[in-house]
């Protein structure tokens, strides 16, 4: 798979399915069968197999797999909270305090 980064376009179903490519092309270059990967992940075949198939999968499978094939890190950033300005020139306001919640709407 020569992809690498997401085109600025996609939907969630293409997103899943190039994850699930990428995990695909990683198990077979670490000459891993669903079979095992399912038994070291402990989840059943079926779920690698779907997976693969689909790109649909619980979050906590997603990340047993990704242990499994050494790309466990590539989650630490996923949702990270920037401490970089959005611009230079115009900085946000600090908050008063840090949000405990979302507001009801």
């Amino acid at each position: 798979m020569t992809d690498n980064v997401y085109p600025l376009l996609m939907v969630p179903q293409d997103v899943m399915r190039t994850c699930a490519a990428r995990v695909r092309e990683l198990r077979i270059r670490q000459n891993i069968t669903q079979k095992e990967l399912a038994e070291r992940v402990g989840v059943a075949v079926g779920t690698i197999k779907r997976f693969e198939h689909t790109g649909e999968v619980q979050f906590r499978t997603l990340l047993g797999i990704a242990l499994v094939l050494g790309r466990l890190d590539d989650f630490a950033g996923v949702f990270k909270i920037s401490d970089v300005p959005k611009s230079l020139y115009h900085p946000e306001p600090e908050p008063k305090r840090p949000r405990q919640r979302a507001r009801k709407k």
